[in-house]
């Protein structure tokens, strides 16, 4: 079986976010960056599954720019057999459409029985990669997950919903996203970490895809402005001098809270 992995560069959720106001994309040297989360968790089901069932590969698969090559490798080291990365300048700021579309491809092009990923990135916080991807692939797809089972033949999983949970079931091939209930991923070992320098990282262009950024009868999405959020203003203080109830019922009234 040959599991794909996606995984994503994310600034991390520990440090500061900022945007560039010249691209109004992130600014992505603001503070250290990292493997998403979530999309570790998604590499710790499909490591787990691996090591019991020898037949299974894993497969690394990330659109991210050249630089994050290093941050990619940490899931080689993590025990990941392999890793494909695409990275284009034209893919700078690329929309959920495009970015789909490419994942999507590049997954035909790696051949897989079952592609995993987190939810949502900390970053976009788009959360539809998962869905668009299996839509693009014609896959089954089961999304959102707090538990997860693989099988020879398909999967399994639980969906939490507003009013309980769900169980849902899928045949292979198919595309699973999965949230940050399942278990953390492991740490790289020193025996990982030197394994990681030796094993397949292929790097790929779109043009290896077949895919034009600049496609204009392609669905994509543009930024026509950008602005700096405005610091906020300080809180309205009450002070208690008799009618402080008054006072306060009056502002929640006038300002539609009450």
């Amino acid at each position: 079986m040959k599991i794909v992995v996606l995984v994503k560069e994310v600034p991390d959720t520990y440090g500061d976010r900022k945007l560039s106001l010249e691209t109004g994309l992130a600014d992505r040297d603001a503070n250290d960056r990292v493997l998403d989360e979530v999309g570790e968790r998604a590499l710790e089901a499909a490591l787990s599954y691996a090591e019991r069932n020898s037949n299974a590969e894993v497969v690394l698969l990330s659109m991210a720019p050249a630089e994050a090559q290093a941050s990619i490798r940490k899931g080689l080291a993590m025990g990941a057999g392999s890793a494909v990365q695409i990275a284009d300048p034209a893919l700078r700021g690329a929309d959920l459409c495009l970015t789909a579309e490419v994942l999507a491809a590049a997954a035909r092009h790696i051949g897989f029985d079952l592609i995993i990923s987190g939810n949502q990135s900390t970053d976009g916080s788009g959360g539809v990669i998962g869905a668009m991807v299996a839509e693009l692939l014609d896959a089954p797809a089961a999304l959102n997950l707090i538990s997860l089972e693989i099988g020879a033949d398909g999967v399994r999983g639980v969906r939490s919903t507003d009013t309980g949970t769900v169980e849902i079931s899928a045949p292979l091939p198919a595309v699973v996203s999965i949230t940050e209930a399942l278990p953390e991923a492991r740490f790289p070992n020193f025996k990982g970490i030197m394994a990681a320098k030796k094993k397949p990282f292929e790097t790929l262009a779109l043009s290896d895809l077949g895919i034009d950024a600049l496609d204009p009868a392609a669905a994509r999405s543009i930024m026509i402005g950008l602005h700096e959020k405005p610091p906020r203003d300080a809180g309205v203080k009450i002070f208690d001098e008799g009618d402080a109830g008054q006072r306060l019922a009056d502002f929640l009234a006038d300002n539609r809270l009450a």
